[in-house]
């Protein structure tokens, strides 16, 4: 159904016969194409000279509601075919029946988007009329037009399909009922860019999106266009966005502080200033048990500001001295609170034997059961249960019963504790007596209360030192235990060391016994060999008489002498230009310290054709140095 909308009429009365002399379109009756339709002629001054007197139109009435409908929203009085109004109580000042919602609110000055339609009711979109320019609704059967997803902050649509000849004027005219315009950027390949003040703008633009749109009257291709409206990504879009949730995480942050500072605890009060009257309200406070940490705080701040003074000295000792009082009262709450510690471990540990004594029973039932007797009678799945059952409990058994002793052990080592610390609580008895006897005395004389609260303070000093004396005996006394629990590690780590050394040593004895043996037998072996040997040298001994003659008669005498010949050609031969005798001997005391110069230049001298004597130098510097000449020697011999 298309409605028709014209400005000049409100109170026309229809003829279905006149719908071609008013130059609308209709649609096909043959089903064909409903974009596809017959266009008469209008006359030149278009529908504004009609007038009541016109030839009355008619119009077929299958659906009289629908006909009134369409009449309704044209802000025209429903008639009927013979000029009688369909609805009675129709109000022309509102343009709508009465009771009836609007089916079109696409109406000039109302607005392009609708309100919201409800969810079971299907949009229709309607024909928009502009003053430059139609715009016809898609065909409803086609699926919504595609749009791409949604940027953050969107405030800009891209507008593609229009007219060749439209102008941004158009544009302006088409969206600016969308809301408000700020900026059209538009290009010549017929699509542009629409951005808008706010983001809820662009739902209205995206409204349009597959209407057709025709310039006037024109049916030219370049007058007509698909509008195809889809969202844009734009920099200025994105970049206010991004402003908009900084100064939302701004706020954020701003209402969390106030909400943390809201639920932050308040401040403690503020300790009161001293005075008399003060003085002697804390210390009523101190003598009260619920009062007694507030007064002592308020009496801490006192002493740490620097209150105390000769004037208010006596003020404040008699205030600690109630804040030492109340050390009692702590000892004997804390006795109390031990008191039912113990009745209450009691109470565990015999309910835990009793529980001990049951499961006792019990395993003694799952083991009376296993025996030939019972066990023989019972199916196999009985069997593996019952097996499964006495393993469980016995378990569980163990468990309490290293409870249970795990309790005793520490019920002895507390007692042993106690045993130990019975002089301190000897001493906490005579500190008891001491403290009535003080307070006896301070109710008889002002003056000797004084005195023996100084004593009881040197008391308690010598107490505290005695203290510190029995808790440096036991840590010298556990400090000696591992002293010699660390001496005795270290005795037992050396008799492990000492015990594998004396395998060692016995092995290595072993093994020179053995070699002991072996060198026994080669001895003997060599006794033979020299038995057979020293008559060998016999008969040499006759053939080298007369090699020892000639040795005689050499000038070198004996073997070291030979060496020493040896050593001092080796040295010369390698200092070509000579050394002197103090060099030479200075080499040979490094060999043999017993070596003396007088003995080896007479060796030297002996021996003129290996070694020779030269003078070096001039004057002051003349120098003797022997040179070796044994080659030239060898020749002249």
């Amino acid at each position: 159904m298309f409605l028709v909308q014209f400005a000049g009429l409100n109170h026309l009365s229809f003829d279905p016969a006149s719908t071609e002399s008013l130059g609308l379109e209709s649609p096909a009756e043959d089903g064909s194409d409903p974009g596809k339709r017959k266009r008469s002629s209008i006359p030149p001054d278009g529908g504004r000279n009609l007038s009541l007197d016109s030839v009355p139109m008619g119009l077929p009435m299958s659906d009289p509601s629908a006909w009134a409908t369409a009449m309704n929203n044209l802000g025209m009085a429903p008639m009927g075919m013979t000029g009688q109004p369909l609805l009675p109580d129709f109000d022309p000042a509102l343009g709508m029946m009465t009771g009836i919602p609007p089916i079109n609110p696409m109406m000039p000055g109302l607005g392009i988007v609708p309100p919201p339609i409800p969810p079971d009711m299907p949009a229709v979109k309607e024909i928009i009329h502009c003053k430059s320019c139609t715009l016809f609704p898609p065909n409803p059967h086609l699926p919504p037009p595609a749009t791409r997803e949604r940027p953050p902050g969107c405030k800009t649509v891209f507008v593609g399909g229009l007219p060749e000849n439209g102008t941004e004027q158009i544009i302006m005219e088409v969206f600016e009922q969308c809301g408000e315009v700020i900026a059209i950027r538009k290009s010549k390949k017929n699509f542009c860019h629409i951005r808008f003040a706010e983001e809820f703008m662009v739902d209205k633009a995206l409204y349009l999106s597959g209407y057709r749109i025709r310039l006037g009257s024109s049916t030219d291709k370049k007058d007509t266009g698909r509008l195809h409206v889809d969202f844009a990504q734009a920099r200025d879009d994105l970049y206010e966005w991004e402003c908009k949730q900084r100064m939302l995480a701004r706020e954020e942050r701003h209402w969390r502080r106030l909400a943390e500072e809201r639920f932050r605890p308040p401040s403690p009060p503020p300790v009161v200033h001293y005075s008399d009257h003060e003085c002697s309200v804390v210390a009523e406070k101190l003598k009260d048990d619920t009062k007694f940490l507030e007064a002592i705080q308020t009496l801490l701040t006192w002493i740490e500001r620097g209150e105390v003074n000769r004037r208010t000295a006596n003020n404040f000792y008699s205030m600690i001295q109630s804040a030492n009082s109340h050390i009692r009262r702590l000892v004997n709450e804390k006795a109390a609170h031990e008191k039912e510690m113990e009745e209450a471990k009691e109470k565990f540990k015999l309910a835990l034997s009793g529980i001990l004594v049951q499961f006792e029973q019990i395993v003694a039932v799952y083991h009376s059961a296993s025996k030939q007797k019972a066990w023989d009678h019972f199916t196999k799945a009985q069997r593996k249960n019952i097996s499964v059952w006495c393993k469980q409990a016995e378990e569980i058994r163990n468990i309490h019963n290293d409870e249970l002793m795990g309790i005793r052990r520490e019920e002895e080592m507390e007692m042993s504790d106690e045993e130990i610390e019975d002089p301190s609580e000897m001493k906490e008895t005579e500190e008891s007596a001491l403290v009535t006897q003080v307070e006896a005395l301070k109710e008889e004389n002002d003056s000797l209360r004084w005195q023996l609260d100084a004593y009881r303070n040197e008391v308690e000093l010598l107490k505290q030192e005695q203290g510190k004396a029995s808790r440096d005996e036991d840590t010298t006394k556990e400090q000696q235990m591992k002293l010699l629990q660390q001496a005795l590690q270290g005795m037992q780590k050396h008799l492990l060391k000492v015990q594998e050394e004396y395998k060692k040593r016995e092995a290595e004895l072993e093994k020179v016994k053995e070699d002991k043996l072996k060198i026994e037998t080669l001895l003997e072996n060599l006794k033979e060999q020299e038995s057979s040997t020293s008559r060998v040298c016999a008969c040499s001994q006759e053939k080298e008489c007369p090699v020892e003659k000639t040795l005689s008669n050499s000038p070198v005498k004996s073997e070291r002498e030979v060496l020493l010949v040896g050593i001092i050609s080796t040295f010369l031969h390698v200092h070509p230009f000579g050394a002197s005798i103090e060099y030479i001997c200075s080499y040979l005391q490094r060999l043999d310290s017993k070596i003396c110069t007088a003995e080896v230049e007479v060796l030297m001298t002996r021996l003129q054709n290996t070694f020779r004597q030269e003078l070096s130098g001039v004057g002051a510097s003349l120098e003797k140095r022997w040179k070796f000449c044994g080659f030239d020697g060898l020749k002249m011999t």
